[in-house]
C-alpha cells in the first residue's frame, strides 16, 4: 500500500534506493553498527541506494542501549553532514532503542540550537513538545518485537523514556524477513516475549476514560490506556501466541495498530528488551490483577488457561501461572534472582524506575515505594 507507513515482504530492502529516491533525498545518512555493517542486511541496503545513485554516508557507532554521549556524538554527526534522510539498520535484540539514535540525530539536526534536555521528558528534562519538521527516516528492523519501527518512541539509557512524540515517527518502516534468518535463537524467543508481554500489558492497562484529558492534543501521551480499538489487537496477539507460541515479524504491525496505545508496567532493564520485560511480569500481574481481575483471567483464557472455576480474587496469580508456564517452555529465565541480582539491589532498581512517568501512570492501581 502506497499510503501505509509499513512495507512488509521478503527483499523489500531492495526498494530502498527507490523509496530515497522518491523523497528526492541526495545526502542519506544510514546509521548502523560497526557489527552488522559487515552483514547481508547492510549490503542489501547499501545495493539499493548504490543502484539509485543516492549518496549515503555510514555511521557505524551506534550502540546497544545508547548513552547522552553517544546520542551527542551521533548528533553531532548529523549536524556536520546535513542530512536530508536518514536510514536505520538495527541488529539483534536491541529493539527500539536501537532505532533512537537515528531518531535524535534527525531531531537535533532539525532543531540545531535547542538544548539536550529540552526533548527529554520531565522530571528529567523540560519535556519540550515537537513541533519542528524532520527529515524522511525509513527503519529497517533485523529483528521483530517492539515494533520500533512503527512508534514514535525515543528513549536513553539514563532515563528510559526519552520522549514520545509522533513526529519520531519513522516515515517508512521496510519489514524484511530475510533480515531474521541469522538471527540468534534466544534473541528470537526473547523477541516472542516481549510481544507477549506488550500484548498482556495493553489488554490489562487503566482505560482511557480514567485519564485526564491533556489540555491540548499535542501533550496527549504516546500510551493512551486501554480501549476498543487496541483490545482487538491485543487479544488477537495473544490468540496467535497461544496457537504458534512464537510468530514474529507480523507482530510489528499489532505493535503499530495496538500496542502503541497503552501499556502499564515498568519492568525494562539493560538486559535483552523481550527478557527485561517477561522477567518480572508474573510479579507485576499478581500485584496488579486486583485492579482489574476480569482482564487478568480473560488474558489467561486467551492464552490457553482454563478459567471457568477460577475466583476474582486470584486472577492475578493465575495470570502469572500462565506467563510462567510460556517461560518454562521456551526456557526463559525466572525472576530477577536468576540474572544476578540481589535483595540490596532493589533500592537502586526503583531508583530508577520512579521517573519513568510515561510507565508509572499507567499503573491501574496505587504503588508506593520506599527506596
Amino acid at each position: 500500500m502506497a499510503c501505509s507507513t509499513i512495507r512488509y515482504g521478503v527483499g523489500v530492502t531492495k526498494e530502498l534506493g527507490m523509496d530515497m529516491q522518491n523523497f528526492g533525498s541526495k545526502n542519506v545518512c544510514l546509521m548502523t553498527d560497526s557489527n552488522l555493517i559487515n552483514l547481508p542486511p547492510i549490503k542489501t541496503a547499501m545495493d539499493s541506494l548504490t543502484k539509485y545513485g543516492i549518496q549515503t554516508t555510514v555511521y557505524d557507532k551506534v550502540r546497544v542501549e545508547p548513552t547522552e554521549e553517544s546520542l551527542k556524538d551521533s548528533i553531532e554527526f548529523a549536524k556536520r553532514g546535513q542530512f536530508d534522510a536518514f536510514i536505520a539498520v538495527r541488529n539483534k535484540h536491541t529493539c527500539r532503542r536501537w532505532f533512537c539514535t537515528c531518531k535524535a540525530a534527525n531531531l537535533y539536526s532539525c532543531d540545531p540550537h535547542a538544548e539536550f534536555l529540552d526533548y527529554v521528558n520531565e522530571p528529567i528534562g523540560k519535556g519540550k513538545p515537537i513541533t519542528i519538521p524532520l527529515k524522511p527516516l525509513i527503519a529497517v528492523p533485523t529483528t521483530s518485537g517492539t515494533g520500533s519501527e512503527t512508534t514514535g518512541l525515543l528513549a536513553i539509557i539514563y532515563f528510559e523514556n526519552f520522549n514520545y512524540n509522533r513526529a519520531l515517527r519513522p516515515t517508512l518502516g521496510l519489514v524484511d524477513p530475510n533480515h531474521t534468518l541469522s538471527m540468534p535463537e534466544r534473541v528470537c524467543a526473547f523477541s516472542g516475549f516481549d510481544v507477549l508481554c506488550h500484548a498482556l500489558e495493553s489488554f490489562t492497562a487503566i482505560p482511557y476514560t480514567e485519564r485526564d484529558c491533556a489540555p491540548n492534543p499535542i501533550l496527549r501521551p504516546a500510551y493512551q490506556g486501554s480501549n476498543a480499538i487496541s483490545d482487538v489487537w491485543a487479544k488477537y496477539a495473544l490468540q496467535i501466541m497461544r496457537k504458534y507460541i512464537i510468530n514474529l515479524h507480523s507482530y510489528n504491525l499489532l505493535y503499530f495498530f495496538g500496542f502503541s496505545k497503552k501499556r502499564d508496567h515498568k519492568n525494562h532493564a539493560l538486559i535483552p528488551h523481550g527478557l527485561s520485560v517477561v522477567i518480572s511480569a508474573p510479579a507485576i500481574f499478581s500485584f496488579l490483577g486486583q485492579a482489574c481481575p476480569e482482564r487478568h483471567l480473560e488474558a489467561a483464557e486467551l492464552l490457553g488457561t482454563d478459567i471457568s472455576r477460577a475466583k476474582k480474587s486470584d486472577a492475578g496469580k493465575i495470570l502469572a501461572d500462565t506467563v510462567r508456564e510460556y517461560m518454562q517452555m521456551m526456557k526463559i529465565e525466572n525472576g530477577l534472582a536468576e540474572l544476578g541480582y540481589k535483595t540490596e539491589d532493589i533500592p537502586t532498581l526503583v531508583k530508577g524506575t520512579l521517573p519513568q512517568v510515561r510507565s508509572i501512570i499507567m499503573i491501574t492501581v496505587d504503588a508506593f515505594f520506599d527506596a
